[in-house]
């Protein structure tokens, strides 16, 4: 009984955050689901989600205050539409001379893509993610998608460069040959390629997406928050570090995370056998 209402409530929650989303005329939501983890969701389906300044100012304000805020333990970056999560920057904008309020100065393109992150991050991806569509997934922790989803950096074919992440960041998600072929081509790949390169993490039906990502958020919210994020933080590290400069820098994590409550409120439950209520930071 217990596992068929928590699938409802999961359920109700998806579907409440549809209608908002249908309802909401703004290029940006926000919604917090089962107070510990956060939706940010491109809301521009008329123009395929690109990215202009206001979505980025918003998308940017989100996450700062998603950072900011300890109640949060997972974010999730959706998209409404269904067939394009996101094409990456507004070619309007950039035409219009507003190339530079696209990419924030603290964040990058969309407020997002550079910027500092405590929360582990999870994207939602219904349709194409191709460019900067992508590059907000790479800035992501976690990617989940739809059967019919597609990924690329189709940057070359236009006579750009992929360098809101993908160029640099594609490579440590991918097989280094992998990665160098979709650069160099610009070809998309589908979804199960991607989960088959370790891309994504996990492919579901066209309507499951957000559901599933919940349910991953949810699963990530079993662990001790301030443990989650890091660990999150040192696994972003590995790309970026020498693993005998790792040794001591995960001895610091490990003393930062024992003088939390939560590491006592862990050891306690643990020893009781009883599911842990973490407080978080």
């Amino acid at each position: 009984m217990r596992s068929r209402s928590r699938f409802s409530s999961v359920l109700r929650h998806v579907s409440h955050h549809r209608i908002n989303c249908v309802q909401d005329s703004k290029p940006v939501l926000y919604t917090v689901v089962d107070q510990h983890i956060a939706i940010i969701t491109l809301n521009r389906a008329e123009s395929r989600n690109a990215i202009n300044a206001q979505m980025s100012a918003m998308i940017e304000d989100y996450l700062l205050q998603i950072e900011s805020d300890p109640s949060i333990w997972v974010g999730v970056l959706a998209a409404n539409g269904g067939q394009t999560f996101c094409a990456g920057a507004d070619l309007k904008e950039i035409m219009n001379g507003r190339e530079s309020e696209i990419a924030t100065q603290r964040g990058g393109l969309g407020g997002f893509v550079h910027a500092p992150k405590r929360t582990p991050w999870i994207a939602a991806v219904e349709g194409t993610a191709l460019g900067g569509g992508l590059e907000l997934c790479l800035a992501c922790d976690m990617i989940v998608c739809a059967e019919g989803s597609q990924f690329g950096l189709p940057e070359v074919r236009r006579g750009l460069v992929a360098l809101a992440g993908g160029a640099y960041r594609l490579p440590r998600a991918v097989p280094r040959a992998v990665a160098l072929e979709m650069i160099a081509t610009g070809r998309p790949i589908s979804a199960q390629r991607a989960l088959s390169i370790g891309l994504v993490n996990k492919v579901v039906a066209e309507s499951t997406v957000l559901s599933a990502a919940l349910e991953l958020a949810r699963e990530i919210c079993l662990g001790a928050p301030v443990a989650v994020q890091e660990s999150i933080a040192l696994a972003r590290l590995t790309d970026d570090m020498a693993a005998s400069d790792m040794w001591p820098l995960g001895e610091r994590t490990l003393r930062r995370v024992q003088s939390t409550e939560d590491f006592m409120i862990g050891m306690k439950a643990f020893s009781a056998k009883q599911v842990p209520q973490w407080r978080g930071r």
